[in-house]
């Protein structure tokens, strides 16, 4: 049993399964990332990830285009977001409870539109996006086809990645919307619109989220169901805290559930002789083991989630 958990094929499909697994929530944490270094707690990620993986199904089955699916992803990930930059933002409430609110609206609301959609058509199956292998690189041994032979989501995902740590770390831009999420009263008195940055980010956690959804529908699974997200947004929340509000550390974050689950999976294929109740839980277990790990070690934006009001003290 040893030796066929630790060959090279197990280990290949394994690492290949944690990273397309580990995707989603990338897509949702990198969303997360943005809004949270500039003060905004989206909670609320859940609901823009299922928002966004609904629409997407919905827009790729009345178009036959997953293309235009897409799209419909990202905008109903956006309306999400926005309606919860509307409540944090404008109306200065609460935002975990904001957050907490639009998940279940969202849960109830895709389940109600889901229902009025299948009646009567039975099991709605639609195309997925298929992988592109780069040439040479896909060839590598164990990472090869983990990392490069993937959908062009991933790939895009990657650039993503960069993109931010450089704007972040080494623009000027960056560095102001990092003093909204920071000390959004000394950002006014130098002359940044608090409110206006945090709208943008908004936009972005929204966008962003709401391919996290998508991909689920149009890469993975091909189908919507009932409440898919199944906690992928809260575990995208604490990629966040446990990358430490850095790009990279939240990839990393994401790579360690998304291997987790695919353990789990790759176990129960092979027959090993445990519960598959308890496999099915590894990898919020090891999520849970890496947030006590990292207890006590705050890096969180200082104004995190506290509501700004404009000349207050």
């Amino acid at each position: 049993m040893l030796q066929q958990i630790f060959s090279l094929s197990f280990m290949t499909a394994f690492l290949a399964a944690a990273v397309r697994l580990a995707v989603p929530l990338m897509y949702g944490g990198i969303g997360e990332t943005i809004a949270e270094k500039s003060g905004i707690l989206n909670i609320g990620m859940e609901g823009v990830m299922l928002s966004g993986a609904f629409f997407s199904f919905a827009g790729a089955w009345y178009s036959g285009n997953l293309f235009v699916g897409l799209l419909c992803g990202m905008a109903g990930g956006l309306v999400v977001s926005l309606l919860h930059g509307l409540l944090s933002i404008t109306l200065i409430q609460n935002q975990s409870v904001s957050g907490l609110a639009i998940n279940m609206l969202m849960l109830g609301v895709t389940s109600f539109l889901f229902k009025l959609m299948s009646n009567g058509q039975g099991y709605q199956q639609i195309e997925t996006f298929p992988n592109i292998a780069i040439p040479g690189l896909s060839k590598i041994p164990l990472i090869g086809d983990a990392f490069f032979n993937c959908d062009f989501l991933t790939y895009i995902l990657y650039v993503l990645l960069i993109l931010t740590w450089v704007f972040y770390k080494k623009t000027n831009l960056g560095l102001s919307f990092m003093a909204v999420g920071e000390h959004p009263r000394a950002a006014e008195s130098a002359g940044i619109q608090v409110k206006k940055y945090r709208w943008i980010v908004m936009v972005f956690n929204g966008i962003l989220g709401g391919i996290g959804g998508a991909y689920l529908v149009l890469v993975q699974l091909g189908v919507f169901t009932e409440n898919m997200i199944s906690g992928r947004g809260y575990i995208a929340l604490a990629t966040v805290i446990l990358g430490r509000y850095t790009p990279f550390g939240m990839f990393g974050a994401a790579l360690l559930f998304g291997a987790a689950n695919a353990l789990q999976i790759r176990l129960q294929t092979i027959g090993v002789s445990i519960s598959p109740f308890l496999l099915a839980i590894l990898p919020y277990a090891l999520t849970l083991i890496a947030m006590l790990g990292a207890a006590g070690k705050n890096s969180e934006p200082e104004a995190l989630s506290k509501p700004y009001v404009k000349g207050s003290r």
